[in-house]
């Protein structure tokens, strides 16, 4: 997807200041990619044969999605801090409402980098570096805001 795009679909980019860091690829999603796991898509949908572990309930509610994390990588919950700590590895979940079925579903998640910046995977695309988590928050085509921010220790 050329820059322009990008910065059409998530309009907060150009301000936020991003650059590209690989290229198109259908291997895994954000979901996965805020993880770590660049070899598959995770999701909680059965129909689609992607990977969910066993325990964790299949819904696109926010607290599966922290069980995943819990369980999957070791993160724990924090505050909503973007700030980089020695030692710790964060990533951001994000929600938005989908207003079909009238709930709030989680749409993505960023990793933070060792430098302070942010990584995302943006669906079937690019990989982008961006400064802030709110570089790909906002418009309805976005990914809604950050509602939970998770750490580990590295």
């Amino acid at each position: 997807m050329s820059p322009k795009e990008l910065e059409n679909w998530f309009p907060h980019l150009k301000e936020d200041g991003w650059r590209k860091s690989s290229d198109e690829s259908e291997e895994y999603n954000c979901i996965a990619f805020a993880a770590g796991d660049v070899n598959r898509k995770w999701d909680p949908d059965e129909s689609g044969g992607r990977y969910w572990p066993e325990g964790v309930p299949r819904t696109l509610e926010l607290s599966s999605f922290i069980k995943l994390y819990e369980v999957e990588r070791g993160f724990v919950q924090c505050d909503l801090n973007y700030d980089l700590e020695a030692g710790v590895e964060k990533i951001a979940i994000y929600c938005n409402f989908n207003p079909q079925l009238k709930t709030v579903e989680v749409t993505h998640a960023a990793r933070q980098l060792p430098s302070g910046k942010w990584t995302s995977k943006l669906g079937d695309v690019d990989d982008i570096e961006h400064n802030t988590p709110e570089a790909v928050s906002g418009s309805w085509r976005a990914y809604g805001t950050v509602k939970q921010v998770m750490k580990r220790v590295l």
